[in-house]
């Protein structure tokens, strides 16, 4: 597949190396260049600096060929932007869209988006360790 992922933190940076890993053709987007110093060592996707809402950068990164497009940044209004550019001015099959905020993550998902809130699946992770016997000791 080829991906585009707009975010180089801790998430866009593990989601990069490890597509990769797995021989698709990955390119990570950034306002930072900076943050590019999170992925791996001999990474071989490419880097795009520059804002992923805007259609100039999105161009540049190849999301007119992307199968996919992850909008991974910190913010959610950022990332629900740039993932309705994604699907409907750029047609990109899947576009998969973080929210940490439940209720927006809700909203967005009504709208046809694919959305992952780790806010939500987090606290279900942590009530789920909190009733559960422990597995380690």
């Amino acid at each position: 597949m080829n991906v585009v992922i707009m975010g180089c933190g801790r998430l866009g940076s593990r989601i990069a190396a490890m597509l990769e890993r797995q021989g698709h053709a990955v390119t990570v987007v950034d306002i930072n260049e900076s943050a590019f110093r999170r992925l791996p060592e001999g990474f071989g996707g490419r880097r795009i600096v520059g804002n992923g809402m805007d259609l100039a950068t999105l161009e540049r990164a190849g999301i007119r060929d992307a199968d996919a497009f992850f909008a991974v940044t910190q913010g959610d209004n950022r990332n629900y932007f740039a993932s309705q550019v994604a699907r409907e001015i750029f047609g990109v099959r899947r576009v998969l869209c973080r929210v940490y905020d439940p209720v927006r993550e809700g909203i967005f998902r009504d709208l046809g988006l694919e959305t992952f809130s780790p806010t939500s699946y987090g606290a279900q992770i942590m009530i789920d360790m909190l009733l559960n016997e422990p597995t380690r000791r």
